[in-house]
């Protein structure tokens, strides 16, 4: 297995490295749960720039890659709602989506192709560890003493809000986009 694809299952363990600890409620939880969870994130980055700059690109990556981002992703919106950090709605829109998707995967590797991640879902994912990284801050901050005070108290939230609304319409447009590019694939099936 190489590189790039070690990564890529990483990010699957560290996923739940990220959940234990953001559910634990143990001191420092929170800032813990964002350091893993950029971590996990830096994953993402790394196995995408190595399987590329060394010719490693593989089927498994090509599928495995997004499926990981999709877990990590989901799995921290999901944990957001239980902690009222974000609205249910928005995590449908958001889980919704990426379950259309992966379905649209797999009807086409039903069909022996493969369907890559695309630029729209990559600014996508991208959108969503921003506002996954500043939802954690908003909630760590405080762990932080005065320093966290002083430098996000003031305006942490309209960030946190921002990053949200965001990400819930580039995850809803790149949904529609990738449906709409691929129709092919599920329109024969009606």
């Amino acid at each position: 297995m190489n590189l790039p694809n070690k990564l890529t299952l990483s990010r699957f363990a560290l996923t739940a490295v990220f959940l234990v600890i953001f559910c634990s409620g143990i001191k420092y939880s929170n800032s813990l749960a964002l350091v893993v969870f950029v971590a996990a994130s830096l994953t993402d980055y790394f196995d995408g720039m190595i399987a590329r700059r060394d010719k490693l690109v593989t089927s498994f990556g090509v599928l495995m890659d997004p499926l990981a981002d999709k877990i990590l992703t989901c799995s921290a919106f999901i944990a957001f709602v239980e902690e009222k950090k974000i609205a249910a709605w928005i995590v449908v829109v958001i889980v919704a989506r990426e379950l259309a998707i992966t379905g649209l995967r797999l009807l086409a590797a039903n069909r022996q192709v493969v369907l890559a991640a695309e630029r729209y879902g990559k600014h996508k994912t991208i959108s969503q560890i921003v506002a996954i990284i500043t939802i954690l801050v908003a909630l760590s901050y405080r762990e932080w003493g005065s320093f966290g005070e002083t430098l996000f108290r003031a305006w942490i939230g309209y960030l946190e809000a921002a990053a949200i609304y965001v990400a819930v319409a580039l995850t809803a447009a790149s949904g529609l986009f990738y449906l709409w590019r691929n129709r092919n694939l599920y329109l024969n099936e009606l």
